[in-house]
């Protein structure tokens, strides 16, 4: 029975030279990632080295030794970052246009860029595998074109599904930030009549947001932090504005520098920002409900509309059969 196995297997790689193929490909790419995994460390030690900082490298060589997965993490996330800044994904300075998306999208580490890139290449090499997979074991007599189309599709799919998804999250987010914000805003107003401190209001209502506005009070909470760290008022709400992506965070920051500048009364400014978001939130209700009876003429005139003519004309057209009968 083994010798029937290794006999149609060979029969497969002789009839088939696209599999042989394949599995050269595999091979190499195997070889030229053991490669990049061999040098990235190579090139970490020499680093490491240089730096002269012995006992902390011997702690962090320990701390490893007893914690694989950490250890692997921090191998594999070096190995992506090289390659993410070789294709120049990475931007060091913080100013790239992808970690600002991932920054709104909830995603604070500094190696989110690096992890993104590894998903986009691991989503690409999944996708092109199993879609030559699928096409040659369905359709096993196809030429080599076609299998390679496949794979390619696969790679443009794989590439492009992390960043809709990233996009999605992105809006998801923005949807419950601008829902949440004219309560953050009248919480703000209520925290600054008690006369807390700006850096203990936002603490505050960041605790008593978490459960129904999980994402913003994430990003108040990291705002509160940067306050108490050193960071000036005005600017900490400013990069909370930039996390957050709506414009009411825009003009919130706007009014505190306006505020600061002009030195007028904190506590009124947010008393009348407050009143003015409570005003837009009451306007675009009252556009939604203006627009409804519009909306509903097409779902009426395609579904009730005939229901109800078939349920009314029914009863006569079959009395009027009857009485002819």
């Amino acid at each position: 029975m083994i010798e029937d196995i290794l006999a149609s297997i060979a029969d497969l790689f002789d009839r088939d030279a696209t599999l042989m193929a394949l599995v050269a490909l595999a091979l190499s790419v195997s070889a030229l990632g053991f490669l990049a995994f061999r040098l990235a460390k190579a090139r970490t030690d020499v680093a490491r080295r240089v730096t002269g900082d012995a006992d902390e490298g011997g702690s962090r060589g320990r701390q490893a030794a007893t914690n694989p997965a950490q250890n692997i993490k921090a191998r594999v996330g070096g190995l992506i970052g090289g390659l993410a800044r070789s294709a120049g994904e990475d931007d060091a300075g913080g100013s790239s246009v992808l970690r600002a998306r991932l920054v709104q999208a909830g995603f604070y580490d500094r190696q989110a860029v690096i992890w993104f890139f590894g998903a986009r290449l691991a989503a690409a090499l999944g996708l092109a595998a199993i879609l030559a997979l699928c096409d040659w074991l369905f359709r096993p007599a196809e030429p080599y074109a076609e299998l390679a189309a496949a794979a390619l599709t696969g790679v443009a799919l794989g590439f492009v599904a992390p960043s809709i998804a990233l996009d999605r999250r992105i809006e998801r987010c923005k949807r419950e930030h601008a829902s949440g914000f004219p309560d953050f805003m009248d919480l703000m107003v209520v925290c600054a009549q008690a006369g807390l401190s700006m850096e203990a209001a936002i603490n505050r209502i960041a605790k008593e947001i978490e459960v129904a506005f999980p994402s913003l009070a994430r990003n108040l909470d990291l705002a509160a932090r940067e306050i108490r760290s050193g960071k000036p008022l005005s600017k900490s709400i400013e990069s909370l504005a930039v996390r957050l992506g709506i414009a009411e965070a825009a003009s919130f920051s706007t009014l505190l520098q306006q505020s600061e500048e002009l030195g007028s009364s904190l506590t009124q400014s947010l008393r009348a920002y407050s009143d003015d978001m409570r005003n837009k939130r009451m306007m675009k209700a009252e556009e939604k409900a203006y627009a409804l009876p519009a909306k509903l003429v097409v779902p009426l005139t395609l579904f009730v509309f005939p229901t109800l003519l078939v349920v009314l004309l029914l009863p006569v057209v079959i009395s009027v059969s009857g009485a002819r009968i």
